[in-house]
């Protein structure tokens, strides 16, 4: 048997075809996804069927090269990238576009869903959460100010990965995972929380599904849409937020480890047991998509910072690690803050990049390129600290994302953090943990429930690459940390 592991992203979506027993990946899929244009600043929005579209030509791509009886295809799941808006109708239509995880023009809202809670901190005593401007609840107050005629026909409120579903069976439904990350959903106890739905409009708690364990499956693709891809009677499974089964995917479903996605942004989190509350509410206390909590960080430059240096030099991926690795660990001094398009973990959203302690011994490309590397990681080691400040201490890191080619980069992030690091042989960990819940769920709807760890453990294959931290470096990094921390609370 066979399921489909979706994940649908801001770019595009990919599709995996994973075999039930041993976790092999058989075919591959992708389609990219286009944006709205010509809209205002701060905003991103995009059509919902951009991406079922994406998805029915990726799977067909997936199907072609895995060469299977697509009728063993049993049960698929559903990442999608978190926080989004999708307004439906009273016919289950979309009423507009989506606004997506980076639509940054519901400031104004998001402040003032915070106020009527009573500050920042009575927010986060109430929800167990912070509200970053991002989130779904702002999006829907946004709706409500500036385009009331829409506010007037929203029927129901879904997130990006919930549509896919609901396109899929007809079903309309929220798990925990993803639904953490509306500012609507108090993590502790699991549900929508009562002053957070009336800031927005006190008829919101209808216009939301109600909140289901992550174990339980949405239901089966509708008969008419399987079969014009040779499938049969497939289970959906709850899905969930693209971290949140990315966590799965590296199997980060046991305390100790510590999923770190090193891309465009930087993403850090780690499994819980219980809640983790940060009272300042930067480290997002979210919920994740197995029945556990998944604490998160999340900064905004990573990969972006070496876009731009590569760029500016006129090289490539390889030639950057080359080129770095011939200036030493703390670039000699010289520290980049990486805040090029503002900074979340610090919150710093007005802040721009530097460097500081340039001299003649420096002063050239190898140590440019280095210290924009350490940059960025000491940017994710503030946060780091934060995490193990709330009891979490993570001892090995799985590493995804496309810096996580980079060997230097790993090597970095393992001296600068003091933990082992490890990248998972599959790469595409959201669309793979998406697949790995949905036999999860198979499995518990076919009356054999299993521990998720158990999945974990037997289909995700942890050590493509393990890079151990180098003692030699601590103190060097130890003093790069504190400049970088002094110098951004400074300038």
């Amino acid at each position: 048997m066979y399921a489909l592991g979706v994940d649908s992203g801001t770019r595009g979506t990919r599709v995996l075809i994973v075999e039930f027993d041993s976790g092999q990946v058989l075919g591959r899929g992708s389609s990219a996804h286009d944006a709205v244009s010509g809209l205002g600043p701060g905003e991103s929005e995009q059509e919902p069927a951009t991406w079922t579209r994406a998805f029915e030509r990726a799977l067909r791509k997936a199907l072609h090269g895995a060469k299977i009886d697509p009728g063993k295809i049993v049960a698929l799941g559903v990442a999608g990238q978190q926080h989004g808006f999708v307004p439906l109708d009273s016919d289950g239509h979309p009423i507009r576009p989506a606004k997506l995880w980076n639509d940054i023009s519901t400031l104004a809202e998001t402040e003032a869903i915070v106020r009527r809670l009573g500050g920042r901190k009575q927010f986060v005593e109430k929800l167990g959460v912070g509200l970053s401007v991002g989130y779904t609840a702002s999006k829907i107050l946004w709706l409500k100010n500036h385009e009331p005629g829409h506010f007037k026909q929203l029927a129901t409120v879904l997130l990006p990965h919930n549509y896919l579903n609901f396109h899929l069976t007809g079903v309309k439904h929220m798990e925990f995972g993803d639904a953490s990350g509306t500012g609507l959903m108090d993590i502790r106890q699991r549900e929508w929380q009562k002053e957070a739905l009336a800031a927005v409009d006190p008829s919101l708690k209808n216009r939301l599904p109600s909140l289901r364990h992550p174990r339980e499956p949405v239901g089966y693709i509708k008969r008419a849409l399987a079969s014009q891809f040779g499938m049969k009677r497939v289970l959906v499974a709850s899905g969930g937020g693209d971290n949140m089964m990315a966590a799965i995917g590296t199997g980060n479903v046991v305390p100790g480890r510590c999923t770190l996605s090193l891309g465009t942004s930087g993403i850090m989190s780690s499994y819980s047991e219980n809640p983790v509350i940060d009272p300042e509410g930067r480290i997002a206390a979210f919920c994740d998509s197995t029945g556990g909590w998944l604490p998160l960080l999340c900064t905004m430059n990573v990969a972006n910072a070496t876009d731009a240096v590569k760029a500016v030099i006129g090289i490539g991926n390889r030639e950057l690690e080359s080129l770095a690795s011939q200036a030493p660990p703390g670039s000699d001094g010289l520290v980049f803050l990486p805040f090029l398009d503002g900074e979340r973990i610090p919150e710093l959203p007005y802040a721009s990049g530097s460097f500081s302690g340039l001299s003649s011994r420096n002063f050239d490309a190898p140590h440019i390129a280095r210290a924009v590397m350490e940059g960025t990681i000491l940017n994710l080691g503030y946060g780091f600290s934060l995490m193990k400040n709330l009891g979490l201490n993570p001892r090995e890191l799985r590493a995804t994302g496309g810096a996580a080619k980079n060997r230097l980069w790993l090597q970095i992030v393992a001296d600068v953090l003091k933990t082992t690091v490890v990248t998972p042989r599959e790469k595409e960990a959201a669309a793979f943990g998406a697949a790995v819940q949905s036999i999860w769920n198979y499995w518990g709807e076919k009356g054999r429930p299993t521990e998720i760890a158990d999945l974990t453990a037997s289909m995700v294959r942890e050590k493509d690459k393990m890079i151990e931290p180098e003692a030699k470096n601590f103190d060097v990094y130890d003093a790069a940390q504190k400049t970088f921390n002094s110098l951004w609370k400074k300038l």
